[in-house]
């Protein structure tokens, strides 16, 4: 099973930039998509041109033009669940969880802490309530989480840890949520396979030439709980993706 994540930093502006050619060269079982920056209500034809093979699910933002989830799927799930049930948090369209037989596939976009950190305490909750949400979901049976986590956890997940040790996406406080889960019974897929593999990123500021530097950071993720991880096959990183500041990454795992 083939499942993409590419947070696309508005779907109508990516689309022209080569979305559906990799959307169709990749031939996704899943493909789950953050800050689709619309609400459902605007998806036009071509839009549903490109994923009429699929079940679509949307979750957007009571903001215009902010945040949003969306999930494409070749098979129908069982049940689909908007946020995670808790209503200061499903306002901005952040989760979508697709249940099918074997397992939960999750798709998240979480909220960034943004400069001076203004929205850290947020975050801190946030963190909490997601986590429980997961380990619920967990007990039932498996999960496959997914999405921009606005987090590198260690550093050899960014290129330049000493001078960002205190910005939004690489504070003590996010990286020890981020363990928090993972010791809670999760996976990180890439690390799994590649615990020392570097400079491996997938975002990069759109300022100083980040990108062609590759001065970036790996905070777009693919998670799974521990007891399927021997079920992972395959996390990649399409690093030569183009079209948004995120590029998308990808899993292969046998359910």
């Amino acid at each position: 099973m083939k499942l993409i994540s590419w947070n696309v930093n508005g779907l109508r502006a990516v689309i022209t930039k080569g979305f559906e050619e990799f959307f169709k060269e990749i031939d996704a079982d899943i493909f789950c998509i953050q800050e689709t920056k619309m609400q459902e209500n605007q998806v036009d034809d071509n839009i549903k041109k490109i994923f009429s093979q699929y079940n679509c699910y949307w979750n957007s933002a009571e903001k215009k033009g902010y945040s949003g989830t969306a999930v494409f799927s070749k098979k129908q799930p069982l049940n689909v669940f908007y946020g995670i049930g808790i209503g200061e948090h499903d306002k901005e369209g952040r989760v979508i969880t697709l249940e099918f037989e074997k397992f939960y596939l999750v798709n998240c976009y979480t909220p960034n802490s943004k400069r001076e950190l203004e929205r850290l305490d947020y975050r801190m909750v946030w963190e909490d309530e997601f986590r429980k949400y997961l380990i619920k979901l967990n007990k039932t049976k498996p999960v496959v989480m997914c999405g921009d986590l606005n987090v590198a956890h260690n550093e050899i997940d960014l290129k330049n840890p000493k001078t960002n040790r205190y910005n939004a996406g690489f504070t003590d406080e996010e990286r020890n949520k981020m363990t928090e889960l993972l010791d809670a019974g999760f996976t990180d897929t890439f690390r799994y396979l590649y615990p020392d593999k570097t400079e491996m990123y997938s975002w990069w500021s759109y300022m100083f030439k980040a990108r062609e530097k590759n001065a970036g950071w790996r905070i777009d993720y693919f998670i799974v709980s521990k007891s399927i991880e021997k079920k992972i096959k395959e996390s990649y990183i399409f690093t030569q993706v183009l079209g948004s500041d995120h590029c998308p990454v990808g899993l292969d795992i046998d359910m």
